[in-house]
């Protein structure tokens, strides 16, 4: 099977999973599962296979300023958020793009970034605000899966054609933007108000460590040991640390009924 096929049929699948646990389980869980590495995670496998190991590896620098950036992203949107869902967005964008330029900019290693992107999700964690969300059953309009399916293919595409031009680390930042995080945020907020936003924020940064050990474990082993045996330790790392996240979003957001 060609590597344009797992390009159509992966990342759409891993989205369509991660959607429908959401709707299962609630807004923080379903701002977990998107705080995974469900897109980025498949555009490092495929820039492996296309630009090397090494390449790789240099863009997991770019996805750890990235996890940063999301950190900001999250903070930016959660302070916004009671000014309605469009300036919360521009604003959470904005937060993306300033803090993401200015990290990238700090000649740091791997680790460095590593532990700037924790230092960075525990300020965000701890200054979301924390609002009272109230629980509600409104159905999601038919497009919501078909449309997450759809920007998650298109998003994979675009930046493995586009990582040779823009380069490893800046490819790595563009892949971590929060995509459906945003999308998730949006939804909850129009459909269920500001509270059940802010739930998703938070349930998102918490899963951003295990986005954060990701790409730092992949980025110490995608050389020394190559590209099945890196991917499969660095998702094994994350498993554990989600694990933990996941203890701690169903222990202080879950929505208490109308």
């Amino acid at each position: 099977m060609s590597l344009i096929v797992f390009k159509l049929i992966l990342p759409p699948l891993l989205i369509l999973a991660a959607s429908l646990a959401g709707r299962r389980w609630g807004d923080a869980i379903g701002g977990w599962l998107v705080g995974l590495p469900l897109t980025s995670g498949p555009v490092a496998a495929f820039l492996a296979v296309q630009y090397g190991p090494d390449f790789a590896a240099t863009a997991t620098n770019g996805s750890l300023v990235g996890t940063a950036a999301q950190a900001c992203f999250s903070l930016g949107y959660a302070l916004l958020a009671p000014l309605g869902w469009g300036l919360a967005l521009v604003g959470g964008a904005a937060a993306y793009a300033g803090s993401g330029f200015l990290v990238q900019m700090l000649p740091l290693p791997l680790w460095g970034y590593f532990a700037l992107a924790l230092v960075t999700l525990t300020a965000s964690a701890h200054l979301i605000p924390r609002r009272e969300a109230v629980r509600s059953t409104i159905a999601a309009p038919w497009w919501d899966l078909p449309a997450r399916m759809a920007v998650a293919t298109t998003l994979v595409l675009t930046l493995t054609a586009a990582a040779a031009f823009v380069g490893a680390k800046t490819a790595g930042v563009l892949a971590s933007f929060p995509v459906f995080g945003a999308i998730l945020a949006i939804f909850a907020h129009q459909m269920r108000g500001t509270a059940m936003a802010t739930q998703v924020l938070r349930g998102m940064v918490l899963a951003l460590y295990g986005f954060a050990t990701f790409f730092f474990v992949l980025g110490l082993l995608l050389v020394p040991l190559g590209i099945l045996p890196a991917f499969i330790a660095a998702t094994a790392s994350t498993l554990l640390v989600q694990t933990g996240a996941l203890k701690l979003i169903r222990r202080g957001a879950v929505p208490r009924a109308a």
